[in-house]
């Protein structure tokens, strides 16, 4: 049974990898032209300062926790059993869980030599997952022309799930604009594809339950994602410690 919460404004889904995987994979009709997201400390924050983000979020038919600190608030205010679901450990369970071939995909977002790694990663680790397609779209924003034409490519293709990795928020509000658009769901996980593909090394997996994989992403990358990260983390201990979770 899922269940709700919420923080500093964003309405979250409470749940657990396994049950959101079946609840997914067991109402696509009911998901479809819909979309999911899943929300860290960093968009949280984004959320509570930007209307447009906190909209995109809100807007989706579910936004699960991905973050330590977002799944305690949720378990120690909303009574909630709230844990952690991280967008590619989401990814990884429902690719596993398709391979009895009954719910099919599609990769919309990143590099082409990411998406081809990709590619062959899914193929090896995951036969029998039926993938419709895959496509890098240009670093820019795409003509009406060019808008229409996507679109009926990946209609066309009717997959059940269309994944998005376009980074946060960008993301949030690209499926937010296109809601309605496709006959499957879109499931926003960013660096996702990233992780899968072996472009970027994941944090270990005692990092990962300890809380950490925020510090590890900025050790990797610290001239991008230290405002990103360390900052925002700051920011997020303010707003909860000066009682704006009860405020928005």
């Amino acid at each position: 049974m899922l269940r709700k919460g919420v923080v500093l404004g964003v309405n979250y889904t409470v749940s657990n990898i396994s049950e959101a995987v079946t609840y997914v994979r067991n109402h696509l009709d009911l998901l479809k032209g819909q979309y999911i997201c899943f929300s860290n400390v960093h968009t949280t924050v984004m959320s509570y300062d930007r209307e447009d983000v906190r909209e995109a979020e809100n807007s989706s038919a579910l936004t699960f926790p991905d973050g330590a600190p977002i799944a305690r608030l949720l378990r120690h205010d909303a009574d909630t059993e709230a844990v952690r679901m991280p967008g590619p450990d989401f990814m990884e369970e429902m690719l596993k869980a398709s391979m009895d071939g009954q719910t099919t995909h599609y990769f919309y977002g990143s590099t082409q030599e990411t998406l081809d790694k990709l590619k062959a990663n899914i193929e090896r680790k995951y036969p029998g997952t039926i993938v419709k397609g895959y496509y890098s779209p240009p670093f820019r924003d795409l003509s009406d022309a060019e808008e229409d034409e996507m679109i009926d490519m990946i209609n066309k293709a009717d997959p059940d799930i269309i994944w998005i990795g376009l980074g946060a928020p960008r993301q949030e509000k690209w499926m937010l604009a296109h809601k309605g658009k496709f006959r499957g769901v879109c499931v926003g996980v960013g660096a996702a594809f990233d992780f899968h593909a072996g472009t970027i090394k994941r944090a270990p997996g005692w990092i990962q339950l300890i809380g950490l994989e925020w510090l590890y992403r900025m050790l990797q990358n610290p001239e991008r994602l230290v405002k990103r990260y360390f900052f925002t983390n700051i920011r997020f201990m303010w707003l909860i410690a000066t009682g704006r979770n009860k405020k928005k």
